[in-house]
């Protein structure tokens, strides 16, 4: 079996989208896959480093607002378009499967005009205008969030939930070796802050505006990402000199990091939320208002309004963000709360759920 996935652009599509080959290999050792990008995004480099192909596509997103990089788009598409259907009729695929970004939308238009079974998985609960135009075409779609009837046509709509990567499952570190591994030699809580794959400058904000309460209270520990973009900035604050603060670029091996938190603050992507309530640890979310639709919003209100977890708007999180979580890590009572309506909303099956549903079109 031969199978293409197309997307990227962010961690929110691209972690998914490994999630999803790494299972079909473990379903079929001999399945054949190929991954097809934007050229110069994240998935470029992060696809190779799972051990998979990829070819890039000439390709970005409408700019929404005026702008003269719109100028471009027609041809990029264009281009996009034809590459696209070289590599379709070069690899010879029998099925693809989109997960969202820009390279996703010129695949799937080919692969759907060529006949070729198609899927695409959509992680939010409010889709990009990507997958709302694919909609009608691919014969199948996998949704995270209920009410998705809305966007797509009901018949082709599948509940699997998102597709999480494969060692956030079934997390088996201790937590005493987790915190060692971010060089915290004590029995105090911590909390796991970040914002997305690139950095949250709000969340850092708010992490550096609070210094007063953060050194008062001493015995709470924070690991705090910060960002590669951000990290010369903030590495070398006042905060990040407090001895219960760990501020780190990147974090690699996000098992370790949630293992070793008690709470978390983060962002409200749509992998970021699939992630907490496969977890189950008790969190704030800090919705981005940079994205389309406002869908991260979206995202934690269903959580919220299950009173899985809490949330601060951006505007506010200057204000409210670090006052919340310490508040939240002082009511044992309110984090099992939490807790307990967010295992209700945990989906641990999603990824073998999808896989089930992409094999289905092949046979």
């Amino acid at each position: 079996m031969r199978v293409l996935i197309s997307g990227g652009g962010t961690g929110g599509h691209v972690y998914p989208a490994i999630a999803l080959a790494n299972a079909i290999k473990d379903k079929d050792p001999s399945a054949e896959i190929l991954f097809v990008g934007a050229q110069g995004k994240l998935e470029m480099k992060k696809v190779p480093a799972a051990g998979y192909f990829i070819k890039g596509l000439w390709i970005s997103g409408f700019q929404r607002k005026l702008s003269f990089r719109n100028l471009s788009f027609p041809f990029k598409l264009a281009s996009s378009l034809y590459r696209g259907r070289k590599i379709i009729m070069d690899y010879k695929p029998d099925v693809v499967v989109g997960v969202g970004g820009y390279a996703s939308g010129p695949i799937l238009q080919v692969a759907s005009m060529m006949k070729i079974p198609t899927l695409i998985q959509e992680q939010n609960s409010y889709p990009g205008i990507t997958n709302k135009i694919l909609a009608k075409k691919v014969n199948k779609i996998c949704v995270a969030y209920d009410g998705m009837e809305r966007f797509f046509p009901s018949e082709k709509i599948i509940f699997t939930g998102n597709p999480v990567r494969r060692d956030l499952y079934d997390i088996q570190i201790n937590r005493e070796e987790a915190k060692a591994s971010f060089g915290i030699d004590n029995d105090h809580k911590t909390v796991l802050i970040f914002g997305d794959s690139l950095g949250a400058r709000r969340i850092n904000e708010s992490v550096e505006g609070a210094f007063d309460m953060i050194k008062r209270h001493s015995e709470i520990n924070y690991i705090w990402q910060v960002g590669k973009m951000y990290f010369d900035e903030y590495s070398c604050g006042v905060v990040a000199a407090l001895p219960n603060i760990t501020v780190l670029p990147f974090i690699e091996r996000m098992d370790y990091a949630y293992a070793a938190a008690d709470a978390v603050v983060c962002r409200a992507g749509a992998l970021t939320i699939s992630e907490i309530a496969l977890i189950n640890k008790p969190a704030v979310l800090i919705p981005s208002p940079h994205v389309a639709e406002d869908h991260q919003t979206k995202n934690a209100m269903a959580l919220v309004n299950n009173d899985a977890a809490l949330m601060v708007p951006n505007a506010e999180a200057k204000e409210k963000m670090i006052p919340t979580i310490l508040e939240l890590l002082s009511d044992e009572k309110l984090q099992q709360y939490l807790v307990c309506n967010l295992k209700k909303m945990g989906r641990p099956n999603a990824t073998s759920e999808i896989v089930e549903e992409i094999f289905k079109l092949v046979k």
